[in-house]
Parts: structure tokens; sequence; C-alpha cells
């Protein structure tokens, strides 16, 4: 593979991951944070609403797995795009 292709590849990865990122670790962190402040007895639902994609007057919640599903496999996607187009260089 041509090295313009790896770096449109490598360009391309760097753009979505942290776009992809952000909303994957929002719910991961919350969904700990929840789990923790409930085994001390808080009850904190407003992390349950974040963690299921509801932002206060933005309602996420019908899409919010299938976006956190499609965002995982199109970094999936990238960076094994990008490892291969590099071990396709190298061969």
């Amino acid at each position: 593979m041509p090295r313009a292709l790896s770096a449109r590849f490598r360009r391309a990865h760097r753009l979505v991951v942290p776009l992809a990122a952000a909303p994957l670790l929002l719910t991961a962190a919350s969904g700990s944070l929840y789990s923790l402040l409930l085994e001390r007895g808080i009850d904190a639902f407003w992390l349950i609403k974040i963690h299921t994609g509801r932002f206060g007057p933005i309602n996420l919640q019908p899409y919010y797995s299938l976006l956190l599903g499609a965002l995982t496999l199109v970094v999936i996607s990238s960076g094994l795009a990008m490892l291969l187009s590099s071990a396709r260089s190298r061969a």
C-alpha cells in the first residue's frame, strides 16, 4: 500500500479516536462511579441518566447504545486499517 494511503489512515484515525473516545469514556466513568456510590449507600440516579445518554435537555437515550457501538466499530476498523497498511508497507 502506498505511503500516502497509510498517512491518510493515520490522519483519519487521529481525528476519529478523540471524537469516539469521549462518549465511551463518559459511559464507562459514569457507570463505575454510580456503582461505587451505590455501594456506599448514595443514590446518584443522575449518573445513570448520563450513563444511558440523557444529557439534560439533550436526550440521546433511544440512540445512545447504537452510537456507542458504531463509534467502537469505527475506532477498531480505522486502527485495523492503519495496522494492516503499515504491515503491508513493511513487506
